[in-house]
């Protein structure tokens, strides 16, 4: 059980804590935990009055703490969300609010008993080095999210849809994964509208999936690269024409597939350097799963071949938008060369 899921498990059971700090990249994760400590503390009618919410480019700590300090009305807690708290970190704080530090060492020193402070930041890490971060981490839960890899975000769609008791094969994940990408935001509303699809059957398989999610223009280029990397020439073109019927632009079309093989060139470059997954994403700040699906694309190419291919997108963006030849030739072409 990794820590945020024994953060769920102790808020379920009615043993919060005084103090939170979730941070990390995964939003989706942060969001989820804020919801579900507040709901905990507050029932909806409590949270006119003792629910509070600060943002730190714009207002002062010490306001924060002050009311964190202030008894509950109605109610036996009081709950005080504070966002983006760049003190706690080495970040520069580019705003001109003054926050007295002093203070809130003061009130984390000594939490109050009637009030839950949770505090939310999209960093990295936090700054270890400073008092502040001591007290947090002395007096309560402090929380990274980080991105989750291929693994991860399949076994989390894969609890989602055992939480609604249906269930989910692995064919089936790695369909929804390629159709709508590794946001756990996006994938959680599309496991909800899967299990009101299906109703009273249990199961949800591939051809559910193909029939209720839709692909975007990034997932279906996406799609024809894999059908060009595989040589299914035939069945490239014929997506590609079907692309055209539903009056996609060549010119998207060549941007996006010039972003994804670029891609490929770079996550390729960085495991000849030794780079992971992992890693990779982080030093090209893309989601590792898509460095993985980029990985399995650059093996099927040498360095030559992807420095050639992104010299010809190039090549081809200049044509398009001067002019020079017809846009749903270019790629035609760009496809059938491919796959000599």
């Amino acid at each position: 059980m990794n820590a945020l899921q024994e953060i769920h498990k102790k808020i379920k059971q009615n043993k919060m804590a005084p103090i939170y700090v979730l941070y990390g990249q995964e939003e989706f994760l942060i969001e989820e935990a804020v919801n579900l400590i507040i709901n905990s503390a507050l029932s909806f009618e409590e949270r006119e009055f003792n629910l509070s919410v600060f943002d730190m480019n714009e207002v002062p700590i010490d306001v924060a703490v002050e009311d964190a300090e202030t008894l509950p009305f109605m109610g036996e807690k009081r709950v005080v969300l504070i966002k983006d708290p760049v003190f706690f970190t080495g970040n520069k704080d580019k705003t001109k609010v003054e926050h007295d530090l002093k203070r809130l060492e003061r009130y984390l020193d000594s939490p109050s008993p009637d009030a839950i402070v949770i505090f939310t930041g999209n960093y990295d890490k936090l700054d270890e080095r400073k008092k502040i971060v001591k007290l947090l981490k002395k007096n309560g839960e402090v929380i990274q999210t980080s991105l989750m890899d291929d693994k991860a975000i399949s076994t989390w769609i894969k609890n989602k849809v055992t939480e609604a008791d249906k269930e989910i094969d692995e064919e089936a994940i790695h369909l929804l994964l390629q159709l709508v990408g590794p946001k756990l935001m996006l994938l959680a509303n599309e496991v909800e509208k899967l299990v009101l699809y299906i109703g009273e059957d249990t199961r949800i398989d591939s051809s559910v999936i193909r029939n209720l999610v839709p692909r975007t223009l990034e997932q279906n280029v996406f799609a024809l690269i894999d059908m060009i990397v595989k040589r299914r020439t035939r069945d490239a073109l014929l997506f590609f024409y079907d692309l055209l019927e539903q009056k996609e632009e060549p010119i998207k079309i060549l941007s996006l597939l010039a972003r994804q093989f670029r891609l490929i060139y770079q996550v390729k470059e960085l495991y000849k350097r030794g780079y992971g997954q992992n890693q990779t994403g982080t030093y090209l700040k893309v989601h590792p799963y898509r460095v993985k699906l980029a990985g399995d694309q650059a093996a099927k190419f040498s360095e030559g071949e992807l420095q050639k291919i992104m010299n010809d997108l190039a090549e081809m963006d200049y044509k398009m938008k001067t002019g020079k030849m017809d846009k749903k030739l270019l790629i035609e072409l760009f496809i059938l060369q491919l796959n000599k």
